[in-house]
């Protein structure tokens, strides 16, 4: 087999301030809206270029005098000009009437020129892509190469290379016209997505039919969403498998009603719940038939925007094993049964109560949430969460099909839609690109390009390249979790340096050729600020062997700044097909090099070396789950220079503040249990990095942790599968 790829070098730590970047965007809110740091994609034009801005309208954020006016610029006579006022930033934009292939820019600068500037391309002028930016610019005359469609071209000034303005004889704007068919947006939601209203005839034989197909399919390609119009459905109980999802369709869960239940239990699996993997219940109101409705799950299985008239048991029948999970937006009117759930995080939601607490249950912003208890019982509470938004949703806007895509809450508490109608906006379908299989990577950019969302709908999806997110405000939703394979080593996603982007509800399959990252949030060296509107990633899970031989150096990488990683599950598989300890290689899980960024529901699993590394400044985390690989062969095999094992969670040394709540790593060296692992959390030792409610955890016995953070921490020993707790550290 291939050898493992060598890890990248680790990225130079960022600067513990936003300063300089947070200064120039403040001064662009003033000025400019939408503004975007992209690069699209190169092709070669086809054809000679056709010079397309002439005599077309133009405007301009000033003009230094009534003689040099912004049309100055577009009329064709280099004895003309358009000047602007002595300050910066400063812009020109032409309207080429139409979107239109474009090519070429050619800027004909006076002497008063920019040093640095962007070329900028937009289909509706709001939201922006850059095709060129210039740090030094030398003026005179620049033919500069571009792609893209765009009606709108624009030259944004950054900083002037004289004490003058920006000064241009010709702003000149060419396409070749070969830019291709337009995308619809909109359309059906194809074969996988099943649609009921409360006259559907055979409703439950429809969805145990799904079921039984589903319930066992751990591995398999069946994807299904199952659809509810608002009303209200009677004697339903909907059994979910794997790669199912069943949702309301009304804006708030109470507009569809079940008498009955959406259960999930292990009968498949004789009565173990940790392996009911990827599934979801959304926007839906319960009233279960026996007064509890039972959701037993482990990883990547959300509950979101549900109202459980009545109490919700999280164990299977039997009382099996469980290692869930998740709950968020939403209202349980009677206790919650943990049970046998190991661990448990839930976020923004009002409870009735909460039974035991077993290893780790983490709550934020949660009305009825039990008081703080950690080591015993293993509670860990936040009043409220620091900064939320809600997962986008389909919902039916009369007989249209919009996304509604809930706004940012800070310091959070309870659910976004029991007092009124929630905060927000909703995007018609028609502003998407509904995506269904066998489409291509080239496509997808296309439609991105073109200024649409992405909505996958239920299926397998091959990449050849990148899909690239690079416009701000983009949402790509998947339903039933679509999932995403990257062919051939390529990255299976990745997005710009832009504001607002919403990644939901799909997951990432390693291909088997290495990739060296399968997802990417924002470029290396990303600074841009994006706090009041910052990228979510949410109910994306990444998947490294398991359906098949994978291979990735680190599955998710966060370079942009105040991003918000909201309930993943990224995981190296331990069982299935493709499985060994080199044969599905994979050394981190997580990497966040950009600052202010906040993890909630944080699940990383089996990595080769770390499975969390963070450089970025001021993260948080609250709750994070994880086991260390099963199948290391020997000590040697994770023999970290002096260290014996590699932390499941590393703050590199640089870092000067970081904080986290809820945090357990559990070891089970079950290829050689006399492993021993140095700590389960390594952190450097300052003032502003604190820890609450850690442990550690050997599964009966196989391997040991001798610490649980850094040297502190008792040993874990035995059998008994007993934690090792620090309360706070340091």
């Amino acid at each position: 087999m291939p050898a493992a790829a060598t890890p990248p070098i680790r990225p130079p730590h960022r600067p513990p301030t936003h300063t300089p970047h947070r200064t120039l965007a403040a001064i662009l809110a003033g000025t400019l809206t939408a503004v975007l740091l992209v690069l699209l994609p190169s092709t070669s034009a086809s054809a000679a270029p056709v010079l397309l801005s002439q005599g077309k309208p133009v405007t301009a954020s000033s003009q230094e005098s009534g003689g040099t006016p912004a049309t100055a610029a577009v009329d064709g006579d280099t004895g003309t000009r358009w000047s602007s006022a002595f300050a910066d930033p400063q812009w020109i934009r032409v309207d080429l009437g139409a979107p239109t292939a474009v090519s070429q820019v050619v800027l004909r600068w006076e002497t008063a020129h920019a040093k640095s500037y962007r070329i900028e391309l937009s289909t509706n002028g709001t939201d922006w892509t850059t095709a060129h930016s210039a740090t030094n610019s030398p003026g005179g005359v620049e033919t500069l190469n571009v792609t893209g469609t765009a009606r709108y071209v624009r030259m944004l000034g950054l900083t002037r290379a004289t004490g003058y303005g920006y000064s241009l004889w010709e702003f000149q704007v060419y396409g070749g016209g070969d830019g291709g068919p337009t995308l619809p947006g909109g359309g059906d939601l194809g074969p996988n997505v099943h649609v009921f209203d409360p006259s559907t005839p055979g409703i439950q034989a429809k969805v145990d039919q799904i079921f039984k197909e589903q319930e066992s399919a751990q591995f398999g390609t069946g994807r299904h969403a199952l659809l509810f119009k608002p009303g209200t459905y009677n004697n339903i109980n909907a059994q979910i498998g794997f790669y199912t999802q069943i949702a309301g369709l009304g804006l708030k869960p109470d507009d569809t009603t079940f008498n009955g239940d959406v259960t999930v239990d292990a009968g498949w699996f004789n009565g173990n719940a940790t392996q009911n993997f990827w599934r979801s219940a959304e926007n839906l109101a319960v009233n279960p038939v026996s007064g509890t409705n039972r959701w037993a799950v482990s990883q990547a299985a959300s509950f979101r925007r549900m109202h459980v008239k009545g109490g919700l048991n999280l164990a299977p029948d039997g009382y099996g094993w469980a290692s869930g999970g998740y709950i968020a937006d939403s209202k349980i009117d009677g206790q919650v049964g943990n049970y046998s759930q190991q661990q448990w995080y839930t976020r923004d939601s009002a409870i009735g109560g909460w039974s035991n607490s077993v290893w780790n249950q983490v709550f934020s912003g949660t009305e009825g949430a039990p008081a703080t208890g950690f080591p015993e019982p293993r509670y860990t509470t936040l009043d409220t969460t620091p900064v939320s938004r809600e997962k986008p949703f389909l919902y039916l806007d009369g007989n249209e099909y919009k996304v509604f895509v809930p706004a940012k809450r800070t310091n959070a508490r309870g659910t976004t839609w029991a007092n009124g109608t929630p905060a927000g906006e909703s995007i018609p379908l028609s502003k998407f690109y509904v995506v269904k299989p066998g489409a291509t990577a080239a496509t997808l950019n296309q439609a991105v390009a073109q200024g649409l969302h992405l909505l996958f709908t239920p299926g397998v999806y091959h990449v050849d390249r990148p899909i690239e997110i690079n416009r701000s405000n983009t949402v790509v939703l998947g339903l039933g979790l679509a999932t995403i394979i990257p062919d051939n080593g390529v990255t299976a996603m990745k997005v710009a340096d832009v504001d607002g982007v919403r990644l939901a509800g799909f997951l990432i399959d390693a291909g088997p050729v290495n990739s060296p990252t399968l997802l990417e949030v924002g470029p290396q060296g990303a600074s841009a600020d994006h706090a009041a509107n910052p990228t979510t990633v949410q109910d994306v899970y990444i998947r490294v062997g398991g359906a098949g031989p994978g291979k990735a150096t680190t599955s998710m990488v966060i370079n942009n700044d105040d991003t918000i990683v909201d309930h993943t599950w990224i995981w190296r598989a331990d069982h299935g097909e493709g499985v060994g300890w080199e044969t599905n290689r994979a050394d981190y899980g997580l990497r966040v090099n950009g600052d202010d960024v906040l993890t909630t529901g944080l699940f990383v699993e089996h990595f080769n070396k770390h499975d969390v590394e963070w450089y970025g400044e001021r993260g948080k985390t609250i709750f994070f789950q994880n086991e260390k690989a099963y199948d290391a062969p020997n000590q040697a095999a994770i023999q970290n220079g002096a260290t014996k094992g590699y932390a499941a969670y590393r703050v590199d040394d640089s870092v000067t503040v970081h904080e986290g709540w809820g945090l357990g790593s559990y070891c089970y060296y079950n290829v050689d249990p006399t492993i021993r692992q140095d700590h389960g959390f390594k952190v450097p030792v300052k003032p502003g990095v604190k820890f609450h409610s850690l442990l550690t955890v050997s599964l009966g016995g196989n391997g040991q942790f001798n610490h649980v953070v850094n040297d502190t921490g008792a040993p874990t020993s035995g059998t008994s599968t007993v934690p090792s707790t620090v309360t706070s550290f340091p």
